[in-house]
């Protein structure tokens, strides 16, 4: 195994890389290996350890069936690889790990009257805490050591020759791998691989339990995000979405990205799972009388608890029973070996609990890794519950707001991937006759999913899939019964449809997607559902400008017109700015290419480009009011676009505007263009084509209004700019 002894000045890239190694490394089932896994960031060794915990203790694929070489995986009840943290009072990683074994030994699988099975492989061990040692007196500190250095000697004994059938993974921080290094020579012998990440060492000043993380929520809500790109040069955005997703009663709406170019695999950080800090959890459970130590659920994993421990503080008034009742109610349940079944209702009741804390608002990284574990154990003790279709529902949505969670990560990918795998789980428990409505919920779910799978990879045949998926829910989707959902899951249609024209038969499918849009129109009316009849609107222009570049373009421009003012009637600046400025800049973009038709007639040209300038210019300043707001579309991008509108009306042979008035477009261009150039520092290709915009308008001012108007342009450039500008005039 090579060993990683030096960061890499690409933290992130550097860390993925590390991390795959060692994912690897632990799934590959060898036994008697010993890793030790070098981080100074506990954020990131906190995100690292769960990603492993998450990845490898419980595969998705034997959650509920065994494979076919089940006496060579582990048992959906018995994990792969256990996360445990150090214990201070005895900092002896061995004894705690054969302690584990004691209180949970290897199934028996494979037994017949004729011969007596055979156990389990040993789980992999990750040990996580060492660095809490520091805080530590002297002594314990070199009793962590001391217990290293008889690794070797305790190899030797059956007890140990038990644990060191598998793999150990210990985490250390720098300080404390030279210590073994130099303290410990016998146990830095043993080691078969170092895997260092990259991170600043984090401070080691205490904190309370609010602040060890970040509640960082997702908003369940609808959303729009830039389409049209590469419009006009330097490209014009308009709207994308966000879907509400599923959980066992709920319903998503989808109003996609409707982009030109291929969706961009998200760009983030290593991974988006944490466990909690590193503060001992007995700090904070001290001081409240009333909470039960972790170390007192003998029976319920240490992760489970101790991430439920940590969000207690984060319950809500509507809770009727807390969470740590109901650790309890399982752990005595566990304590008097209670039938299975009354297990899983146990774990699906914490389980439920904290969908409800996410459906509430309250989406951060614990609460959604309470509720995936509690579920999963849920399964895992009653896999014939007639719950158990809900449950794997609950689950893909689940991973699927873990990748929709910030911090996003580059293994956004794995999450919907492990979430497209639950759903499909579910749809093979679910028949459509007896249960059309669960049924078409999750292939509604399933087809959302896999339109996220396609930012990542394959976007054609992830798109066709999502058309199926939403093709076939809508089978058992009517309209008598359920109108809402059915416009809901048709405008998920008429997006999918949308971007599977960006690949493949362009004109069929933006045809499909229009149909499935007004078809949705027919429930989402101005009076019941105006937010949602004005999104809608707003993705039929889209569809229509689209259709435009192949077919019929200034009749469909128009329709595509209709459409955004049509939308603007209900997302107006008061109750939707955000969206407003978005679909008002659509409508810019699709009066600027209606003007540039060879057929659009000079007086109607010159209302359109006029038309233009106004949507552009309601749009920014719309847009230049939302301080702090993520917006949609590229602002400098759609200044750029008002700047050529305003030289295009003054430069255009019909224009018959005064001095005054040519001066005042100029100046408007010039300004524009100016203030694109601004925010476009750090893309060179743009930069150069907002800056051949500039020299353009220098040269426009010259030609309408002579030298006096060049010198006028020329006094409103900055003086940074003039040695680039002067020689190609």
């Amino acid at each position: 195994m090579s060993v990683n002894e030096a960061t890499h000045p690409e933290n992130s890239a550097w860390n993925k890389q590390v991390y795959h190694r060692l994912k690897l490394a632990l799934s590959l089932g060898l036994r008697r290996q010993v890793f030790l896994a070098v981080c100074d960031d506990l954020n990131l060794r906190n995100q690292v350890a769960a990603r492993l915990h998450s990845t490898l203790a419980y595969p998705v694929g034997q959650v509920l069936y065994q494979p076919a070489n089940s006496l060579e995986a582990s048992t959906p009840a018995y994990p792969r690889l256990v996360t445990l943290r150090l214990n201070l009072s005895d900092p002896n990683p061995i004894s705690q790990i054969n302690q584990w074994l004691i209180n949970y030994p290897p199934p028996i699988v494979g037994g017949t009257k004729d011969a007596p099975g055979r156990p389990l492989p040993i789980p992999v061990f990750q040990i996580v805490g060492v660095e809490q040692l520091t805080r530590q007196p002297v002594a314990t500190q070199r009793l962590f050591l001391h217990y290293l250095r008889l690794t070797e000697q305790r190899t030797s004994t059956q007890e140990s020759n038990r644990f060191l059938e598998s793999s150990l993974l210990l985490w250390v921080p720098r300080p404390w791998l030279m210590a073994i290094q130099q303290s410990a020579p016998q146990f830095w012998r043993c080691r078969t691989g170092v895997f260092t990440f990259a991170g600043e060492p984090t401070p080691t000043v205490k904190t309370k339990s609010p602040e060890r993380f970040l509640a960082q929520e997702v908003d369940l809500g609808n959303f729009e995000e830039s389409i049209l790109n590469d419009v006009l040069p330097g490209g014009v955005g308009s709207e994308d979405d966000r879907e509400d997703f599923d959980f066992q009663r709920h319903e998503q709406l989808v109003n996609r990205s409707h982009k030109k170019k291929e969706p961009t695999p998200l760009k983030s950080e290593l991974l988006a799972v944490r466990l909690p800090s590193d503060e001992p959890l007995t700090t904070d459970i001290s001081s409240t009388p009333s909470v039960r130590a972790p170390e007192n659920f003998t029976h319920i994993t240490k992760e489970l608890v101790e991430l439920v421990l940590a969000t207690l503080d984060t319950r809500t008034d509507a809770e009727a029973t807390s969470p740590q009742a109901i650790l309890e109610e399982i752990e005595e349940l566990h304590s008097k070996k209670a039938a299975t079944e009354s297990l899983a209702v146990g774990y699906q009741k914490l389980g439920n609990l904290y969908r409800l804390r996410i459906e509430q608002g309250q989406s951060n990284l614990e609460n959604l890794m309470v509720a995936i574990i509690a579920y999963q154990e849920a399964i895992t003790y009653d896999e014939v519950s007639p719950q158990v279709p809900d449950i794997l529902n609950d689950l893909g949505t689940l991973y699927w707001m873990l990748y929709r969670t910030p911090p996003n990560s580059e293994e956004g990918q794995s999450y919907i991937e492990q979430g497209i795998e639950f759903y499909q789980l579910a749809l093979k428990l679910i028949s459509p006759q007896t249960h059309p409505e669960t049924y078409a919920r999750v292939q509604n779910n399933l087809g959302t999913a896999y339109g996220d799978l396609a930012r990542f990879s394959d976007p054609a045949e992830n798109w066709q899939l999502a058309v199926a998926a939403y093709s076939e829910a809508l089978r058992y989707r009517t309209a008598e019964v359920e109108p809402l959902k059915f416009a809901a899951c048709q405008n998920n249609l008429g997006t999918a449809f949308w971007h599977l024209a960006q690949y493949n038969l362009p004109v069929a499918h933006l045809k499909k997607a229009i149909t499935a849009y007004n078809l949705a129109l027919v429930y989402y009316t101005p009076n019941t559902e105006p937010l949602k009849y004005g999104m809608i609107q707003n993705n039929i222009g889209t569809a229509y400008w689209n259709l435009a570049q192949y077919e019929q373009s200034s009749e469909h421009l128009r329709t595509c017109i209709g459409a955004y003012n049509e939308a603007l009637k209900f997302r107006t600046s008061t109750n939707q700015p955000a969206a407003c400025s978005a679909t008002q800049n659509n409508l810019g973009t699709a009066y600027w290419h209606l003007a540039n038709q060879v057929q659009t007639l000079k007086e109607e040209r010159h209302d359109y480009l006029e038309k233009c300038i106004e949507s552009y210019q309601e749009a920014l300043n719309l847009a230049h009011s939302l301080s702090g707001m993520t917006l949609s579309f590229d602002v400098f991008a759609t200044h750029n676009n008002l700047g050529l509108a305003h030289y295009q009306l003054v430069t255009d042979a019909y224009y018959e505007g005064n001095k005054n008035e040519r001066s005042r477009h100029l100046e408007a261009a010039l300004e524009n263009h100016l203030q694109a150039l601004n925010g476009m520092s750090k893309q060179p290709e743009t930069y150069q084509t907002t800056l051949t915009y500039i020299i353009k308008t220098i040269r426009g001012f010259h030609n309408e209004l002579g030298i006096q108007g060049q010198n006028l342009a020329l006094s409103k450039v900055p003086g940074s700019l003039l040695p680039e500008i002067l020689p190609k005039l």
